[in-house]
């Protein structure tokens, strides 16, 4: 049986930049929030405003372009749907430097034709890292484990990703605002978020969770956390 293909605009909402309304170019995404934009785009945006161009969420009181970061993986997405967009944006960016006088940036130039098999095993250690290398900051990893949801809570959306390499600068907060967007919650729901026994508060980092709770929250290498949606408690 065919594969059912689908039609490329119905992906627009993934790989489009919500500001400049084109295909995501530098893709970078606000850490708070995980909305994605160009990333010359965000950057013009915060030179104004604080807060996400989505959902308003206030980004860093201050200094905004510290909670932003390139999405490779989203980029090399886009870069493969899209054909001859990168070949294009390579090439405007020759252009755009030539012009001026100025050297190209090493990335922007075109890369020469492999060499023989036997002279790249020979160089392996030079070969350039791929897209999906992973930056060395994510350096913690997640399992989030779905343990159910209070009566009243019918109106949410599977978590399919339940696996999630980060930074360990994170927080729970982040953990939160992760589960409430691929879940589609309500505002209303509350997230509790639990290593072990321990009730997680939404400033604590993930590296000091993983370091105060140490091997008992580690499931092969994965920092296990558990999460249940709840009603707000009424005083």
């Amino acid at each position: 049986m065919l594969e059912p293909q689908l039609p490329l605009n119905q992906f627009y909402p993934y790989i489009c930049c919500g500001l400049c309304c084109g295909f995501l170019i530098d893709a970078t995404t606000i850490t708070e929030c995980l909305h994605t934009f160009c990333k010359s785009c965000i950057v013009k945006h915060f030179f104004y405003s604080n807060r996400c161009p989505t959902c308003s969420i206030v980004v860093h009181q201050t200094q905004p372009l510290y909670n932003i970061r390139p999405d490779r993986q989203l980029q090399d997405i886009v870069y493969k749907m899209i054909p001859y967009l990168e070949e294009s944006e390579k090439e405007q960016m020759c252009n755009f430097y030539k012009e001026r006088g100025l050297e190209v940036p090493k990335p922007a130039v075109a890369v020469s034709p492999p060499a023989p098999a036997v002279m790249r095993r020979q160089k392996k250690d030079n070969v350039p890292p791929s897209m999906f290398t992973i930056p060395p900051e994510l350096d913690v990893s997640l399992l989030l484990e779905f343990v159910g949801a209070e009566d009243g809570i019918n109106d949410y959306k599977p978590l399919e990703r339940r696996y999630v390499r980060v930074s360990g600068e994170a927080t729970v907060r982040h953990v939160e605002l992760f589960i409430r967007r691929k879940m589609e919650l309500s505002p209303s729901c509350q997230v509790d978020v639990v290593c072990g026994d321990h009730l997680l508060d939404h400033y604590q980092s993930l590296k000091d969770i993983q370091n105060s709770v140490g091997e008992d929250a580690l499931q092969d290498g994965l920092l296990v956390l558990h999460f249940g949606l709840v009603l707000p408690s009424q005083s």
